[in-house]
Formats: C-alpha cells, structure tokens, sequence
C-alpha cells in the first residue's frame, strides 16, 4: 500500500527530506486553505499541519481515507482530537520540542516590559533620549506564578531561578518536581505573584481563565506574560485592567483572534503598557528543526503500521 501524505503547513526542508525517504508514502506539500482542504482530504491517509491548519470536525469527517494526523508542535487546539478518535484515527504531535524556545522568548518579554526595551529602541529611533522616563525594574527576586507545569514552563522555570526569582507553580493534579518551586492554589498565585506567566493548553476550562473575577484577585501591579494559546485570556477584561493600573503590563505572544485585527485587539495593542510579537514562540531555527525531526521519525513509526 502507498501511504499518501499530505504536508499542509511547511515542514523544515531537512525534515521534508528524510520524510520523502520514508518507503511506501506518497508526499504532498502544499496548502489548502479550509474549503480546499476539504475537498481534496479524501485523497490522503496522513494530514501533516502545524498551527494554520485547522483539523477540524468537518476537515476529518471528510478525510473518508484518513488514518493519521500529524501536528508539528506541542498543542492540539487546532485539532478535533474528539472526532479523530471517534474515527479511529491516530493523532500525534510534538511537545517539548519547541520548549526551548517559547521559554526564551517568555523571559524575553517579561524583561522588555520590565525595562522598557521596546520604547527605549522606538524612543532612541525617533530621536528621543528618554533616560529620565525609562526607569524599570529587576526581574531578579521577584515571585513569578506559572499556570500549567509542562515542557515549556519547566524550561522558563530553569531561567527564572537564575534571576533567584521564587517560583509558584499551579497545576490541576498534585505532583512534585525536582526543580525549586512551590505548588499552590489558583487563588494563592493570583494573591502572591509578582509576574504571571501562562502555560496551560486551551481547552473548555481554560478558555477565558484569566477573566475579570482572575484578574481582580491578582496583585495590584502585577504583570502578564502570555506565550500559549489565545483564549485563555479575556483580552477585553485583560485591556481593562491595564486601563485601571491593576495590571501593570502584558507581553502576548498569542492573541484569541489572529492576526489581532479586531477592535479590542487594536485597543490592547495600542496600551502604552502592551508589546507583542506574533505567534512566534516556536520560530527559531533550532525549534524548527527539533520539531521537524520529531514528527518524521513518529511518521515514520506510522506509516509503518500503514504501509
């Protein structure tokens, strides 16, 4: 049997290659956007996406042929996971391999908030020396609360406790962990950190978590570094807190709506106390390739079991 692939958001060209060595596969690269993409499904046995591409009910449904749907990356919001199962079709992504990198660019943000950096170089570039207005603070010894403790927020954590920050940590099921944290309550994270960093996958109880209700309980002050997924945050209830001050600033690498062209979104996105890069956590070359690699070789187990 030839086991047909379908590759609908790019893949790492080293990753393409091993993957086009598989035996007994047949490969596609390109993309359909979602009328497309349903139209042509029937044909593939494999659907390989990463974030653009929505598998959803109505995209698996028609995949009649459908045997296998490879996500490159950690989530799998993008995914009907329910229906896949429901068909009997396998799903398989990649977690951990972008952690590196969404790490680096959590603390990343927090440090361009805490010491001005975007305005700074905006300033400096419009012929401004605003030395005297520019006075932020250390991230060093501050208490960062991190919801969700998986890959990527164990991988923030390693770089805060460099800054000798002390690190609360939620998560929805007790466990413990090597590294220096204390497991807390929601609500004795909301009251106690500094910094809240988020890390949790959007699902039915994450969406909108962090509301107006999340939000009051928190620290007058406090600041938000949000690199998962957009949902999980109420940007409307997010947008006015900051207008209150009970939110000090956010670095969003996520937005509900992407690109963020809708009206809140432009709203919170022109909040002095506001920067932001676009879903870009994973975009490194390192991550690309780590995550390219993993998701060939779990290919390749399963094209196996097809072929």
């Amino acid at each position: 049997m030839t086991v047909k692939v379908l590759v609908n958001d790019p893949l790492d060209a080293s990753a393409m290659e091993t993957l086009a060595k598989i035996p007994h596969t047949e490969i596609v690269a390109k993309h359909y956007e979602q009328a497309e993409l349903k139209a042509v499904i029937p044909n593939y046995h494999v659907l390989v996406v990463r974030s653009a591409t929505k598998a959803n009910k109505e995209i698996i449904e028609a995949g009649t042929n459908l045997k296998l749907i490879a996500r490159a990356g950690t989530g799998l919001d993008n995914v009907d996971v329910k229906t896949a199962q429901a068909r009997n079709i396998t799903v398989i992504n990649t977690p951990g391999a972008n952690a590196i990198s969404v790490a680096e660019l959590t603390i990343g943000l927090a440090l361009s908030l805490f010491r001005f950096i975007p305005r700074g170089t905006a300033g400096l570039k419009e012929g401004k020396w605003e030395k005297k207005a520019l006075e932020g603070c250390e991230l060093w010894g501050k208490t960062v609360g991190i919801i969700g403790f998986g890959a990527i927020a164990q991988e923030v954590t390693k770089r805060l406790l460099a800054f000798d920050c002390k690190i609360l940590v939620y998560v929805t099921r007790p466990r413990t962990s090597p590294l220096n944290v204390t497991f807390v309550t929601l609500e004795e994270l909301y009251r106690s950190s500094d910094v809240i960093t988020i890390h949790a996958p959007l699902k039915d109880e994450t969406k909108h978590m962090i509301n107006e209700a999340a939000l009051n309980k928190m620290k007058d002050g406090v600041t938000i570094i949000h690199t998962a997924r957009g949902g999980i945050i109420d940007e409307a209830a997010l947008l006015k807190a900051l207008e209150t001050g009970k939110v000090a600033g956010a670095g969003l690498d996520v937005f509900e709506v992407e690109p963020p062209t809708d009206e809140i979104r432009k709203k919170l996105l022109a909040h002095p106390n506001v920067i932001g890069t676009p879903h870009i956590g994973a975009s490194t070359k390192e991550a690309q390739v780590r995550v390219g690699d993993q998701i060939v070789e779990k290919l390749r187990a399963e094209i196996a079991k097809l072929a």
